[in-house]
């Protein structure tokens, strides 16, 4: 999950277009071990049971923390939601700030502020191999650290970060730092 938080920020950081499958701004997992006698993909009838297809991400989304289908419908959906998944919920979700969806949601705010003309530029300063560091929107640095060691932040208003903070970058996080050229 913290490496997936990471990633969150690096693709909403680049330009471009950005997709969201049904569920990532849920931090919904992939549920390996639906019973074979609920798969309904058409790869799963095609392939006579050899190939799982799509099923185990298809599960419906969970909007509330309980009922049939964790408020998707007031019925069971046509996949079962796995034990605990009204953990994924929205509801359950939309008032923690730490929440995956919340991340998405400051970071889609934030992102409507950088131009869409505006070409990004690496940050040779940050070099060091493990971390990828550019800037978008002129004032924006863009940092991931994919290594295990923190690195130094500089001075800057932290604008979305996957991570609680402390002067430092941990492993496997990123940041979106306001900061002064120079």
């Amino acid at each position: 999950t913290r490496r997936a938080r990471a990633a969150v920020l690096l693709e909403l950081a680049l330009p471009g277009s950005a997709y969201l499958y049904q569920g990532e701004e849920l931090g919904l997992p992939e549920v390996p071990d639906l019973d074979h006698r609920v798969l309904r993909d058409p790869k799963w009838t095609r392939s006579h049971g050899k190939e799982k297809g799509r099923d185990g991400c298809r599960v419906p989304m969970p909007w509330t923390p309980t009922g049939p289908s964790c408020g998707f419908s007031t019925r069971t959906g046509w996949l079962p939601q796995p034990p605990g998944w009204g953990r994924y919920s929205v509801r359950t979700q939309e008032g923690d700030p730490t929440s995956m969806l919340q991340l998405y949601r400051t970071a889609l705010r934030v992102r409507r502020g950088f131009a869409a003309d505006e070409a990004f530029a690496w940050d040779e300063r940050w070099d060091r191999g493990d971390v990828l560091a550019f800037r978008r929107a002129r004032d924006v640095l863009v940092l991931v650290n994919t290594g295990p060691q923190p690195v130094a932040l500089p001075d800057g208003e932290v604008l979305v970060s996957s991570v609680p903070l402390d002067g430092a970058l941990p492993g496997d996080a990123a940041v979106w730092l306001r900061v002064t050229r120079g």
